[in-house]
């Protein structure tokens, strides 16, 4: 199956509208569905995502309630931002909602705008399309929050945020120290609100639909893609079995699978069993992150998966830090010299100490998701990576040049 598909049980509120669109949902298709609901009560609203354990859908998972609350209570004028920046080149769902679904995303920011007090706010994206629909929805509902668009360069940092504040102000999408944090000290040094896309119009989507908060807070859009088989953007119940919607999507043979965009790892052996939500996947050594999955057929080497992934993040470093720009450039060497079977037992015992010593010091996950994809390569393919290391790989030595084309989906 590709395209965008939804396995919510039939009936229940969801963000992917069937059948696919060509064009932008409109203001009065989004008000017969009981958008733009007025919100009398913001705490109750508050209250309501806390108790459904809604988490941001940018990639860390973070509690959305907490970073509501910690806006709120912040003394001055606030600022709220929805983040459609989506970095990892394997995910498709920020673009599309901004795309098909922009009274989504401004309901949900105008509603996050009441409940911090925030005065103004923002949209942040690259997208040319996205951008488009989405003035076009903020000519058609004239919302009372001033909310402006800001068009970003795509780059895989840009979207960290930090780096919104910071090209939002008017300089580079590049990630800056911290603290402060956004929340403490964002857009013009006001506290700052950055939440992902989907994250908003999930909480637009449970204030229209209060009876069905839970099950909305628990859903994800998920975009699934491979070498073999279709790409698609569906969305699913928390818990779905990945091996499940890798036979719906024709990925039924993949031989592995790299989880979360790059931020998961890749997972071979088990799973196949894992169940998509965050507490699963975490007790698993793994990471939901942007909900992209890219699965591995059985003609794909990890290996060389993991050369082009951590290339591809060198390559989109920020350049700011030097253990990031030092750490990705050691481990793409490294691996490149497993891929050629140019590696030695010791060279593979210091790509398994740089991976548990480099994630959490560099300015953004970027480093993080390098040395995850080396870790995981290295804990679930170690025969694969000691066959490697003791000849060349044909795979390897045939594969594309690594640029990331092989992680990148187009937007259905």
């Amino acid at each position: 199956m590709t395209g965008v598909f939804s396995l919510l049980p039939e009936g229940r509120a969801g963000l992917l509208v069937a059948p696919p669109r060509t064009a932008g949902e409109g203001i009065d298709e989004y008000l017969a569905a009981g958008g733009y609901a007025p919100l009398v009560a913001p705490d109750r609203l508050l209250d309501r995502i806390a108790a459904a354990g809604l988490r941001g859908r940018g990639g860390a998972g973070f509690p959305a309630a907490v970073k509501l609350s910690a806006v709120r209570d912040s003394p001055g004028p606030r600022v709220v931002v929805a983040n459609g920046e989506e970095g990892e080149p394997g995910s498709v769902k920020d673009r599309w909602l901004l795309r098909h679904r922009p009274h989504a995303v401004l309901d949900g920011l105008r509603l996050a705008a009441a409940v911090t007090g925030a005065e103004r706010g923002f949209v942040y994206l690259s997208d040319a399309a996205a951008e488009r629909a989405v003035r076009g929805a903020l000519a058609e509902s004239s919302p009372e929050l001033r909310i402006d668009v800001v068009r970003t360069e795509h780059t895989y940092v840009a979207g960290e945020e930090s780096a919104v504040v910071r090209r939002i102000d008017g300089g580079p999408a590049l990630p800056t120290a911290k603290p402060p944090r956004p929340f403490e000290s964002g857009v013009g040094g006001a506290p700052t609100l950055v939440a992902n896309v989907e994250t908003l119009a999930r909480v637009a989507l449970m204030h229209s639909r209060p009876d069905e908060a839970d099950a909305v807070a628990a859903s994800h859009l998920v975009t699934l893609s491979g070498g073999v088989g279709g790409a698609a953007l569906a969305e699913v119940p928390a818990g779905t079995n990945v091996g499940f919607l890798a036979t719906v999507c024709g990925h039924g043979r993949a031989r592995a699978v790299l989880l979360g965009g790059m931020f998961g790892g890749l997972h071979g052996g088990g799973w196949y069993g894992l169940a998509l939500d965050h507490d699963s996947l975490k007790a698993a050594g793994a990471a939901l992150g942007c909900g992209a999955l890219h699965f591995l057929h059985p003609n794909d080497c990890p290996v060389a998966v993991a050369v082009e992934a951590a290339a591809y993040l060198g390559a989109q470093s920020a350049r700011q830090c030097g253990v990031c720009l030092s750490g990705t450039g050691a481990m793409t060497k490294a691996l490149q010299a497993v891929a050629c079977g140019e590696a030695d037992l010791d060279l593979i015992a210091r790509l398994h100490r740089w991976s548990q010593q480099l994630p959490g010091r560099g300015a953004c996950g970027l480093l993080d998701a390098a040395a995850r994809v080396v870790a995981t390569l290295l804990a679930h393919f170690p025969d694969v990576v000691d066959a490697h290391a003791r000849s060349a790989c044909p795979v390897c030595a045939s594969a594309a040049p690594e640029d990331g084309r092989r992680f990148t989906v187009p937007v259905p």
